[in-house]
């Protein structure tokens, strides 16, 4: 008797110092995953600088050079923004100045009138509601400056597919305001104290941002693309014509993602971790858990419709776009619901005695593997959109690479 008591002492102290074993080497493997995650976060919050930005009137002479088609007038132009916001996922309302210098025997032919703008918006929508008024102009040395004031909503194409680490590239898109005469319209470099690859220019410092925060300002030019002569019979197609664009770069804050939308998915995470602890056929344990295969289920169905409202209030901010990062976490939760349901049900039935996955040292491996698995998903998950992450300017059409030289 004695030696059966020994005996099963031994056998108990092997035991723990297996699970001892099998739990450091879980929390080992997730400390480890953990700090993986993190470093795939820090990459896709990374913002590479656009090839096509024109720092100086040096590269913009030399891109104009290199066109099939010279412009016949070349109009330095300059915008000031002061203020903008979302509208919706893809409308942004923007307010500030834009201005044009006119050279006296130069631009004669094309300088407007008062009342008019020498410049167009073609990607205003809503524009009885928007505004574009003469602000003010004044002479200078060979010629005159003409500024105009503007409110207007423009629609864009944004990509959300890497939210909450998604940058956008909101441009303002200019059109000469005449279109039977080759006009190109020009960045106004001396308007601002630094127009660098690094340097913010052309917005206001104190500008509202939000959620979001300013990470860099650019001029660049992206050829036309319109199959039509727009009507007037001197004109060949619109198409390959330089269109001058104003871009600012903004990263979103991830702070207010991680508290709106990970934190309660971490909360659950935990919960459903907790649930899986319950799980046992200790006579002592099971009476202290008061563990029984309904309340596992029950739980998982709660906090099923609890991962379904969150998911459903994240779907409707990014209504039309694809499925995005964060929302791949959502379905990962579904999965781990159902795998927790799944492993309970096997578990306690004595229809699957063979499983031994299961059954090892009262539900083991499942229980150590838990975190592990969800942070090997999550990698995944991120590594994956990484990988699709596109190159700079993924918001704008097409560009033509500018090369000095």
């Amino acid at each position: 008797m004695n030696r059966m008591t020994i005996e099963q002492q031994e056998e108990t102290g092997r035991g723990m110092t297996v699970e001892k074993m099998v739990w450091g080497l879980s929390g080992l493997v997730s400390l480890i995953l953990t700090a993986v995650l993190f470093y795939l976060w820090a990459s896709l919050n990374h913002f590479e600088q656009d090839p096509t930005q024109l720092p100086d009137q040096a590269s913009v002479d030399s891109y104009l050079e290199s066109l099939e088609n010279a412009p016949d007038y070349r109009v330095r132009t300059g915008i000031f923004l002061k203020s903008f916001s979302f509208v919706d996922a893809s409308d942004v309302h923007v307010t500030g100045y834009v201005w044009q210098h006119y050279q006296t025997g130069v631009h004669d032919a094309i300088k407007p009138e008062p009342g008019q703008a020498g410049f167009l918006l073609p990607e205003s929508v809503d524009v009885g509601s928007g505004l574009i008024e003469e602000a003010y102009r004044m002479p200078e040395p060979g010629g005159e400056v003409i500024g105009w004031y503007f409110e207007q909503t423009l629609r864009q194409s944004f990509d959300y597919t890497s939210y909450p680490f998604d940058h956008k590239t909101v441009w303002v898109r200019f059109w000469p305001g005449r279109f039977d005469v080759n006009v190109a319209l020009v960045p106004d470099f001396d308007a601002y104290p630094a127009t660098g690859p690094k340097d913010i220019f052309g917005i206001d410092n104190r500008i509202v941002m939000g959620t979001w925060e300013r990470e860099n300002t650019y001029f660049d030019y992206k050829l036309s693309d319109l199959d039509t002569t727009l009507g007037i019979n001197q004109n060949e197609f619109q198409t390959r014509l330089p269109e001058l664009h104003y871009n600012f770069v903004i990263k979103r804050n991830f702070a207010n993602a991680f508290v709106v939308h990970m934190i309660p998915l971490i909360v659950v995470t935990m919960l459903l971790f907790g649930a899986v602890m319950t799980v046992t056929r200790k006579p002592n344990l099971v009476e202290r858990h008061d563990f029984s295969t309904s309340s596992v289920i029950g739980t998982c169905s709660v906090l099923f419709f609890v991962i379904l409202l969150a998911h459903v209030q994240l779907r409707e901010g990014f209504a039309g776009s694809p499925v995005i990062y964060m929302e791949s976490f959502f379905f990962l939760m579904y999965f781990m619901l159902l795998v927790v349901s799944v492993n309970t049900y096997l578990f306690v039935s004595e229809s699957a005695p063979s499983l031994r996955l299961i059954h090892y040292r009262d539900n083991l491996i499942p229980k150590a593997a838990f975190w592990p698995f969800v942070l090997s998903c999550m990698i995944a998950i991120t590594a994956y959109n990484l990988s699709l992450k596109s190159p700079p300017s993924t918001d704008a059409p097409e560009a033509i690479t500018h090369q000095d030289g």
